[in-house]
């Protein structure tokens, strides 16, 4: 799992051993928070780039600030379609790319 100098060498098997084997429920609530997680830092920088308020951004995705903070402080997930909004109000976009084989 790790090596003399402290790295890691392997991740899942932390994962394992401190949240349980990929698909018990402590994995999937741990991996979930860790997206949701994720989703809220992904939103709340690029809401720092684009200089909007949480408020600026609540207003033009029509949500409330509370929504935005909650959001960017990982507490909950925003819905497919609330997540499109909040990226095309900061000027963004998504793309989904299939793989080359």
């Amino acid at each position: 799992m790790t090596t003399n100098d402290n790295k890691i060498k392997n991740y899942s098997e932390v994962l394992d051993k401190k949240y349980g084997l990929d698909g018990t429920p402590e994995r999937t609530a741990f991996e979930q928070n860790a997206y949701d997680f994720y989703s809220g830092m992904l939103l709340h920088e690029a809401r720092k780039v684009a200089k909007i308020t949480q408020s600026e951004l609540a207003h033009r995705t029509g949500t409330t600030k509370s929504y935005i903070s909650r959001i960017e402080n990982g507490a909950i997930t925003p819905s497919v379609g609330a997540f499109y909004r909040l990226v095309a109000a900061l000027g963004m976009r998504i793309e989904i790319v299939k793989p080359i084989a």
